[in-house]
């Protein structure tokens, strides 16, 4: 199966039709159907890493202050218990833990329901250990290799560049000069293959504390960058800011 990282940014992408959402009807119509889809996501934040194991995750509606008609839209597709057992037996170097407290938050579902609207597939979520450091996340990633030959859909869901601190609240404002300056240094990493950059991000100079103010966005792009083959090339599925400080670059890799 391909991997793909989706820039997901704000809630409000739920509602619209806008090129962003069109990119993942789109993409959602040009991938082999998966088995599976496993979301490693940028809002199940924990200590330890954790997967959801249940049969029926519930829906979540992990944000607040948005229109009534957001808490409406309903996307459940059912779990997979035995996918999820596999991601556990599948990492060797750290334990993955079955998680029962949470379900699908938007980071999953905001996506799939623009990329697979009948919610016909299943969905599993991975959790980011917040207690590990940008290594640590990327190593992980390249466990979940044997995964993309069982027909499973890894998808690293966040933004690259996530500023909510200093944010437009209008969508489509101009871009901040240094946000397009680290995105564009991502993009230039990422199609050079210089993954150690990527993963020093800090490196990028004294911008990149502005783009990741903190790396919870961040970290699922390491994930599937991890899994990116010697032969395999990314390809750019959206490239795009909204609110001035939010990169929704998005890519396919297979």
């Amino acid at each position: 199966m391909p991997v793909l990282f989706i820039g997901h940014g704000s809630p409000m992408n739920i509602l619209l039709k806008n090129g962003f959402t069109d990119s993942l009807h789109a993409l959602g119509g040009a991938l082999p159907r998966p088995e599976t889809i496993l979301v490693v996501s940028a809002h199940w934040l924990t200590a330890g890493t954790f997967v959801t194991c249940e049969s029926d995750p519930r829906q979540i509606y992990d944000f607040y202050g948005f229109p009534p008609e957001l808490y409406k839209v309903q996307y459940r597709p059912k779990g997979s218990p035995g996918k999820a057992g596999r991601v556990v037996q599948a990492v060797k170097n750290t334990a993955v833990r079955c998680g029962t407290e949470w379900g699908l938050d938007h980071a999953a579902w905001a996506v799939l329901h623009h990329m697979f609207p009948g919610a016909g597939i299943p969905v599993i979520e991975m959790s980011l250990d917040v207690t590990r450091d940008e290594p640590y996340h990327y190593d992980l990633g390249r466990e979940l290799a044997e995964l993309r030959r069982q027909g499973v859909l890894i998808l690293g869901s966040g933004n690259i560049v996530h500023n909510l601190r200093i944010l437009d609240f209008e969508m489509d404002a101009p871009p901040v000069g240094w946000s397009v300056e680290i995105d564009e240094k991502v993009k230039r990493h990422l199609l050079n293959r210089e993954h150690d950059a990527l993963i020093h991000w800090r490196g990028m100079g004294k911008n990149a504390a502005l783009a990741v103010p903190t790396n919870e966005h961040y970290l699922p792009m390491l994930y599937a960058i991890a899994l990116q083959e010697p032969d395999e090339e990314i390809h750019f599925t959206f490239e795009g800011m909204q609110n001035g400080t939010i990169s929704m670059r998005s890519f396919r890799i297979g």
